[in-house]
């Protein structure tokens, strides 16, 4: 079953990523503190585990997953265009896909041929739109759903 590796957050639009081991997610604020949680298609970001490592092993890096300043790290799905519209469910927290996360210019600042290895086959992650709130922790089960 997918897990819930990953929770992390900025409180200002350049800031540092700040993870923790639990967050409260909201439909009014997405991710706890988050500086863009407002209500919209990118209120919550995602990323694989398994598309990151495989941008780090095209680049020939480790790099922290936050390097992406994506707000959760799950493990054990790929994402594709065929997820948008799916429901992720973590815990009480339901999140609607509602997108690829396209990596920008910040990706190459963070790591020079970050942003081309992040471009194929979704390895930038999901934008995710909050459907119902929920308290999340580390090490949460994850599912998606074909239901909307």
């Amino acid at each position: 079953m997918p897990k819930l590796l990953g929770i992390a957050y900025k409180t200002a639009r350049h800031g540092t990523m700040n993870e923790v081991f639990c967050a409260n997610v909201t439909q009014l604020r997405g991710v706890e503190n988050d500086v863009f949680g407002r209500p919209g298609k990118r209120q919550v970001t995602i990323l694989s585990h398994q598309q990151w490592q495989q941008a780090c092993n095209s680049l020939q890096v480790d790099l922290p997953w936050i390097t992406r300043r994506a707000n959760l790290l799950i493990d054990g799905l790929m994402f594709s265009h065929a997820d948008v519209g799916k429901h992720l469910l973590i815990g009480e927290l339901r999140l609607e896909i509602t997108g690829e996360t396209d990596p920008c210019k910040k990706m190459e600042i963070a790591h020079t041929g970050l942003e081309v290895a992040l471009t194929p086959d979704w390895r930038g992650g999901v934008t995710c739109r909050v459907i119902h709130n929920g308290m999340i922790h580390l090490g949460d089960d994850v599912e998606i759903s074909l239901l909307n």
